[in-house]
């Protein structure tokens, strides 16, 4: 009768285990975020960027700033292409990062068949670099307007498309400015964050 008892237990013990280990998988880890700051971009804004994406994830790294890619100019308009941005920035990271790229600098890239279309931002679905600016931001809300259009296009890369509900910070800009209206993460996107290591309250 011990014999089948511990059979018995042994059973539920190892069912137990595998259900966890399951439920662990299900859970990624978050990639370290790679904050590059370009040409004159300002350290103390790169330090706040900094700051408030340790709430989300403690591995973030910031570097020192690096000159602009020069193949990624486009003189006509006095702007940078963020598609040229993004495939410089990709190659600076290793498999477990992933890099945003800070501009002070107008940046552009190819949309609705206009070649070269402004954006506030820019990162691919998934990937592994994206890069936002500035220069299109509200200048009396430039600080949190900046961090909400850091996480969008983080969002991207963690394999977020825009989102249709009006206040998600996946909302699509639509080439409008509507950081403002955005409060967080609807809980469709949040989920899927959560399920991809982001620390989210």
């Amino acid at each position: 009768m011990k014999y089948y008892f511990l059979i018995f237990l042994f059973s539920v013990i190892s069912c137990t285990n595998r259900n966890n280990e399951n439920s662990l998988k299900k859970i990624e880890i978050q990639k370290v975020i790679v904050i590059q700051p370009l040409g004159n971009f300002e350290l103390e804004q790169s330090k706040k960027v900094l700051s408030e994406i340790r709430t989300i994830n403690p591995n973030v790294v910031l570097r020192t700033n690096i000159p602009f890619p020069e193949n990624a100019y486009y003189k006509p308009r006095h702007r940078y292409r963020a598609d040229s941005l993004i495939k410089s920035l990709k190659n600076n990271i290793g498999r477990d990062s992933v890099i945003v790229g800070l501009s002070h600098f107008d940046i552009s890239t190819t949309k609705n068949g206009i070649k070269d279309w402004g954006v506030m931002g820019l990162g691919y679905r998934p990937g592994t670099s994206c890069v936002v600016s500035d220069f299109r931001v509200s200048a009396k809300n430039k600080n949190q307007q900046f961090y909400k259009l850091v996480l969008h296009e983080l969002g991207h890369t963690a394999g977020l498309p825009h989102c249709k509900e009006r206040t998600c910070l996946m909302r699509d800009a639509e080439g409008g400015n509507h950081l403002d209206e955005l409060n967080g993460f609807c809980l469709n996107c949040k989920s899927f964050l959560l399920k991809k290591g982001w620390k989210l309250i």
